[in-house]
């Protein structure tokens, strides 16, 4: 239950908008203190700015957090997360309890040390690593335009507030985004900057001397400057960041640790508990008498009425989508279920691949799976990052998404693997959005942050990674992922998908539309490959993530294992240890993740620990123990690759069916 002081002094006096900052400023405080660890300085900073948001702009209702139609708030500085907690407790979401803000940072507790997605009620977004929420913000707001487009403004008609700190408008990441915001005339996106001059280090000016305002503006953006503990200034501020045709950037002149007794506008208050005596003169100067955690009363029921203010519009908006024609689908597409005939074409497209195989790239028959799908699924949006031809991403005749409608389904992300990335959360957080972006495999590194933070967010992001090994050829080592299957493995709830061919192609795109809580990373070859799947199955057995292609002639002696274009390499390995009498079976292994998600009575009649073991894959081992054991067989890489046909490298490197019979005989 919500603790506040029932003194009727407090009831008599009119609550001040500094009253309710204050508020923000203790519980924050004395959460740190609590914990003993966290980051103090930040909210009592904002708290001013966040007051006026909160009471008077953005639009949402505490008692419904889930309302589709709600402006998104992201805290970009993700370490101020007392910030929000305290907002979400003060204006009554029901899950933010004075306990839970008792218990900050604590095992158990709701009130993680940065918000967390899908823990706390009004966390939009897992932040923490500067400028993600940024730009993860650039995707809600594009989700937002773009929903609108298709359902109308009755239905969606929201804004994306950011506040973002110093060090997320440092990290690279921040101008991928705030370019794409720009270019996309996002007009419903406003960033509140945080504008206090101060890292963990010292003063901004130790490491940077931008000028964010022109950077910002160079970009695209309308920008404004204002003192961030300036009522007046604020209210303005916000008012004209409605009024603009282009995104926004409000610099809020602040003081860190604004309020405290001698630390106010200390680097010293950014990471750390003020301490039991600051805190005791920090209570006396703001002429706050209550114990920790408590709230005066009539502060309490101010802040409870900011939480309420949107009830009537929301009621209004479930009234309008009530008597929508649309209301269904869009229902539909929020929640992220999927259409009634999603894989109808897919499916029929696989059982006609049995009786026609066909020799193709795996980024071709990707694109194919994309040709069966994208029709029957209007929620997806797909992308590139400047690489589309090579990605197979786009789909014949769909439309660009751009201003200033903002219907179309494909995005030109520009080379912006990072900002795509996190963007692409974004989109899929925001709700109605399947997104989905290609770029090479090599170039992961550049999205691995974002990936990382999908995988632990546990959301629908499909990463499209072409180009998936030395069999690129001759754009060399720098392109040539040797370590990336196993660094893209090492994420949990992280499905890497490696098909063999276009049956498995299809099959791992169906499992990464219907595995709604996990991201998906598609390695993709460039180079042809031959079909390998060649008779009829009612399973999807690229959802077992292993299984048996080939099975052996008689008992078996001798198992192989491979992915994506080394599947055929096995097959002809083992074709030539059969017409040597030596019994052998072939396992594709499309999903590792899956695999290990299977009964053990099945992992293991796959495994088939009894026999000779071999792995072949065009990377590097670490990972492959866990299904051919330490003393297993393995034909990959060992070191980067080098510039050349494919076709010459393969043998120059040994990934060879030769290799891979020898590597079995050597065993036997």
């Amino acid at each position: 239950m919500t603790e506040s002081a029932n003194t009727s002094a407090h009831s008599a006096v009119k609550v001040t908008a500094l009253d309710m900052a204050n508020a923000i400023r203790v519980l924050s405080m004395d959460a740190v203190e609590a914990a003993k660890s966290g980051h103090p300085g930040m909210p009592m900073g904002m708290a001013d700015v966040a007051t006026a948001l909160y009471t008077k702009f953005l639009k949402y209702d505490a008692s419904r957090p889930d309302w589709a139609d709600r402006d998104r708030f992201i805290l970009s500085a993700g370490h101020g997360s007392m910030l929000l907690y305290s907002l979400l407790h003060l204006t009554g979401y029901k899950a933010a309890t004075a306990d839970q803000l008792r218990n900050f940072r604590q095992l158990g507790s709701l009130t993680e040390g940065h918000p967390e997605y899908g823990h706390m009620p009004g966390v939009e977004t897992t932040t923490g690593p500067l400028g993600q929420g940024l730009a993860n913000a650039v995707g809600f707001a594009m989700a937002e335009r773009h929903m609108a487009a298709r359902f109308g403004n009755d239905l969606v008609d929201h804004r994306t507030w950011v506040i973002a700190g110093d060090g997320c408008l440092m990290e690279g990441i921040s101008q991928e985004a705030l370019a794409l915001a720009g270019r996309y005339k996002l007009h419903k996106l406003t960033v509140l900057w945080d504008d206090n001059n101060i890292t963990i280090d010292g003063q901004v000016s130790l490491s940077d001397a931008t000028d964010q305002l022109m950077r910002f503006k160079a970009s695209g953006w309308a920008v404004k400057a204002i003192d961030g503990h300036d009522e007046r200034q604020i209210n303005a501020a916000l008012r004209w960041a409605l009024k603009q045709d282009k995104p926004t950037l409000i610099a809020c002149g602040t003081k860190i640790g604004r309020g405290a007794a001698t630390m106010e506008g200390s680097h010293k208050t950014h990471g750390a508990a003020l301490g039991a005596e600051e805190i005791a003169a920090t209570r006396r100067n703001l002429g706050w008498t209550l114990p920790p955690f408590e709230v005066p009363e009539a502060t309490m029921k101010a802040w409870r009425r900011a939480g309420k203010r949107g009830a009537k519009t929301r009621k209004g908006w479930e009234a309008t989508l009530k008597a929508n024609p649309q209301a269904a689908d869009f229902t539909r597409a929020m929640k992220g279920d999927l259409t009634a005939d999603a894989f109808a074409k897919l499916d029929a497209a696989i059982a006609e691949l049995v009786t026609r195989p066909v020799a193709q790239a795996t980024r071709q028959s990707s694109g194919a799976a994309l040709d069966q799908l994208f029709e029957a699924n209007p929620d997806m949006i797909g992308g590139s990052a400047d690489l589309t031809g090579s990605n197979n991403t786009y789909v014949k005749g769909t439309a660009i998404f751009d201003a200033p409608d903002y219907a179309g389904r494909y995005v030109n992300w520009g080379i912006r693997e990072h900002g795509m990335a996190a963007a692409m959360n974004g989109m899929a957080l925001h709700g109605g959005v399947i997104p989905y972006g290609g770029t090479f495999m090599a170039f992961s590194d550049y999205s691995r942050p974002s990936i990382r933070l999908a995988a632990l967010m546990g959301i629908r992001v499909i990463h499209v990674l072409t180009h998936d090994s030395i069999g690129l050829g001759e754009d060399g080592p720098t392109h040539q992922p040797v370590e990336h299957l196993a660094a893209l493995r090492a994420i949990p709830n992280l499905n890497v998908f490696r098909p063999a061919d276009t049956i498995e192609a299809m099959e791992c795109w169906k499992l990464a539309l219907q595995l709604r809580r996990t991201p998906s990373a598609m390695a993709l070859s460039r180079q042809k490959t031959d079909a390998v799947r060649l008779t009829a199955s009612e399973e999807n057995l690229s959802a077992r993530g292993a299984y048996e292609l080939k099975p052996a002639t008689g008992t078996a002696k001798v198992s192989l294992f491979a992915t994506g274009t080394e599947v055929p390499i096995a097959l002809k390995a083992a074709a030539t240890l059969e017409a040597e009498g030596v019994p052998t079976r072939v396992v594709s292994v499309p999903c590792f993740e899956l695999f290990a998600l299977q009964p053990k009575a099945y992992r293991d009649k796959t495994l088939a620990k009894g026999t000779v073991r071999v792995a072949v894959e065009a990377a590097v081992r670490q990972g492959w123990e866990a299904l051919i054991g330490e003393d297993g067989g393995f034909v990959g890489m060992t070191g980067f690759g080098a510039s050349a046909p494919a076709s010459d490298l393969y043998p120059h490197f040994g990934i060879t069916a030769e290799a891979v019979v020898e590597a079995a005989k050597s065993r036997l």
